[in-house]
């Protein structure tokens, strides 16, 4: 049993897949399955399942791919903390998000951790979805992961930082612009721009929409919230998006933002693989982050 073994035993768990796992490590599926092979031989019992799907690990597979989680991932620890100490304070914070995150939720943090710790490699891995974080998180080397809030996931801890109300964004000129707020049930009628199909923010208003029995219509999808805002203000459709930190929306521009209240607000925030695992740079990062975000949060108008 080695610690390669491990590492690629807990990473076919996650991706439920030894293909997959053999295409991210640039190996035969026949190489990875050695691995698990070996595993299996030293422990004496069958760890994964074969479907035909792929791969389910057995109970006694979970037993181990929970222990190795927690030995690799302090293992980890002390490797990058001897690191820091070779280095002195020119350690890296490793962090994977969605594409337009760091614009809207971390600029601000990262110019100030930068100031404070100029020697420190900030590192950033997009992914496409608060999915694809959480298994880049368990399957590489990665400190962080900022992603939508949402029901356990095994292996992971999450924290919320900020909750997020919606809001429909419409053309200045639209029936709906001057409204103080809408009600949910007021856009069956309308066909909304569709948030990203495989994001969680997609999946939560899709979630509160038929939690609430209203029924929705799409003709035009988007890939971020940006670009749904961009084809509001064009005129295209109507939006409903989260409200970022910081926003302002002047009342003379072609935008509008109106609050849709009775939607339940987007929790986003930090998951991790351990927060007592964290290097103390990446917990200076996170906790940076989350006081700009509240300030940030607290600051925002929407006129």
């Amino acid at each position: 049993m080695t610690l390669e073994d491990l590492r690629v035993f807990v990473a076919v768990c996650r991706a439920g897949s030894l293909s997959a796992v053999a295409r991210e490590l640039g190996r035969t599926q026949s190489a990875v399955s050695q691995h698990v092979k070996r595993l299996e031989r030293e422990a004496g019992v069958s760890l994964l399942e074969r479907r035909p799907r792929g791969v389910v690990p057995t109970p006694a597979g979970w037993v181990l791919c929970d222990a190795a989680s927690d030995s690799i991932a302090g293992l980890d620890l002390a490797l990058r903390r001897l690191g820091d100490l070779v280095n002195g304070d020119s350690g890296s914070v490793r962090v994977t998000t969605g594409g337009t995150t760091v614009r809207h939720f971390m600029s601000e943090a990262v110019v100030s951790f930068r100031q404070r710790y100029p020697k420190v490699s900030l590192e950033f891995r997009t992914e496409t979805s608060s999915r694809g974080c959480f298994d880049a998180l368990t399957a590489g080397d990665l400190d962080l992961a900022w992603v939508t809030i949402g029901g356990p996931v095994r292996g992971i801890e999450q924290r919320p930082v900020v909750a997020l109300p919606w809001v429909l964004a419409v053309r200045a000129d639209d029936p709906l612009a001057d409204r103080p707020s809408v009600h949910p049930a007021e856009l069956g009628d309308i066909s909304l721009i569709r948030l990203p199909r495989n994001s969680s923010s997609g999946a939560r208003l899709d979630a509160a929409f038929a939690e609430l029995g209203v029924r929705t219509s799409s003709d035009t999808s988007v890939a971020d919230w940006d670009t749904a805002l961009l084809l509001a203000e064009l005129g295209l459709g109507h939006a409903v998006v989260p409200v970022l930190p910081g926003w302002e929306v002047p009342g003379g521009g072609p935008l509008r933002l109106v609050p849709v209240p009775d939607l339940p607000p987007l929790p986003v925030g930090w998951a991790v693989r351990r927060w007592d695992a964290l290097t103390p740079l990446a917990r200076v990062f996170a906790d940076t982050v989350a006081r700009s975000c509240k300030e940030k949060a607290a600051g925002t108008h929407l006129r």
